[in-house]
C-alpha cells in the first residue's frame, strides 16, 4: 500500500495537486456493503465478469487509505434495491458523514410514494449530494413518483450521481433516453452522469453540450479493464476538452479490480494535458461543492 501511496503523491505533485476529489467511492452499512461484494464475487448479472474487489477492508482502513491517497472529500455512495430502503440507508449516511467530516454528505432515493418527502428531509439534514442508481433499482426515471423527486434537487441545487447509461450491462431503464426526458422538464437538474455514462458516452455528452449543469465522473472510464468491454470512442475525446469544466474525479473506491493509482494513470494517457488534469481530479468538484481550494504551491521556473 505504501507503494501505491507514494505513486498517487507523485500524481498530485506532479499537477501541483495538493489534494484530490472523489466524486464516486462507496460507504454503506457492513451488512449492506457485504451483500454487494458477495455479489461482485458471485459476477452477478450486472456485473457480467469477473471481478475482484482490490480494497476489501473494513470501515476505518477504507477512510484511511483514501485519506493517505490525499483525498480530501469523497462520497458515500449507496443505493436500495427494493422500496423502503433508502430512508434507512440516508439516515445511516448521515450519522457517517457526521463522524467523517471529509466525506461530502450523501443521499439517495428509490421510485416508491414517499420518495420526495424523505429526498427533502435529507436536503434538510445537510445532504449535498445524491445517488441514484437506475440499473441496480430498475425504476423508470420518468417515473411520476420520481417527478417531485429530481424537482426538488433540481430547485435545491443539490447534484445527483446517476449511474443511468447502460454499462457493465444493460437494464430495462438504462441509457441515455430517459434521463434524457427527465433533464427535458428540470433543466436545472445537477446531474452528474457515473461512469461518463458508458458505453454510450458520446450520446451522454450531448447531453452535458445542451445542459449547462450536466456533468460526467470519470469512474472506471478509460481504465484497460473497461477499455477492453466498453472502449472510449476515439473521435469523441476532444470532446472531453469542450467539456473540461464538467468533468469529475470518480474512481468507484473501494469496488474496483485494480487499484487507485492505476485508475488515476489511465486520465493520463487519456493525454489532454495537465490543465484537464487539474480540473478535472480538483477543481471541478471543489466549484461544485463549494470546497476550499486545494492546491500545492507551484515550484518556481
Amino acid at each position: 500500500m505504501s507503494a501505491e501511496r507514494t505513486r498517487v503523491a507523485e500524481f498530485r505533485r506532479a499537477l501541483g495537486l495538493a489534494t484530490l476529489i472523489d466524486v464516486h467511492t462507496h460507504f454503506m452499512p457492513k451488512q449492506v456493503l457485504d451483500k454487494v461484494w458477495a455479489y461482485f464475487d458471485a459476477a452477478g448479472p450486472l456485473i457480467g465478469r469477473p471481478w475482484p474487489i482490490t480494497y476489501r477492508l473494513d470501515e476505518d482502513a477504507r477512510v484511511a487509505t483514501l485519506r493517505g491517497f490525499g483525498v480530501s472529500a469523497f462520497t458515500s455512495m449507496l443505493y436500495p434495491h427494493k422500496p423502503a430502503m433508502a430512508a434507512w440507508l440516508n439516515a445511516w449516511s448521515r450519522e457517517f458523514a457526521a463522524r467523517t467530516p471529509d466525506c461530502l454528505h450523501t443521499a439517495t432515493f428509490f421510485a416508491e410514494p414517499d420518495a420526495a418527502k424523505y429526498v427533502r428531509e435529507a436536503i434538510d439534514a445537510g445532504a449535498v449530494v445524491f445517488k441514484a442508481h437506475v440499473q441496480v433499482g430498475g425504476w423508470d426515471p420518468t417515473d411520476p413518483l420520481l417527478d417531485d423527486v429530481w424537482g426538488t434537487l433540481a430547485d435545491a441545487g443539490v447534484p445527483v450521481v446517476a449511474h443511468c447509461g447502460s454499462g457493465p450491462v444493460p437494464g430495462a431503464h438504462t441509457g441515455p433516453e430517459p434521463i434524457a426526458r427527465v433533464l427535458a422538464r428540470h433543466p436545472r437538474l445537477a446531474l452528474i452522469v457515473a461512469h461518463m455514462g458508458m458505453p454510450e458516452y458520446g450520446a451522454f455528452l450531448d447531453l452535458a453540450a445542451r445542459y449547462p449543469r450536466v456533468h460526467l465522473d470519470t469512474t472506471m472510464a478509460f481504465t484497460e479493464f473497461v477499455e477492453e468491454a466498453a472502449p472510449f470512442p476515439p473521435a469523441d475525446r476532444p470532446r472531453l476538452l469542450d467539456a473540461a469544466d464538467r468533468i469529475l474525479w470518480g474512481s468507484d473506491f473501494p469496488n474496483i479490480p485494480y487499484g487507485y493509482a492505476d485508475a488515476l494513470a489511465a486520465l493520463t494517457r487519456v493525454d489532454l494535458g495537465d490543465d484537464w488534469l487539474r480540473a478535472v481530479c480538483h477543481d471541478n468538484a471543489a466549484r461544485l461543492f463549494g470546497l476550499t481550494p486545494g492546491r500545492a504551491p507551484r515550484a518556481r521556473p
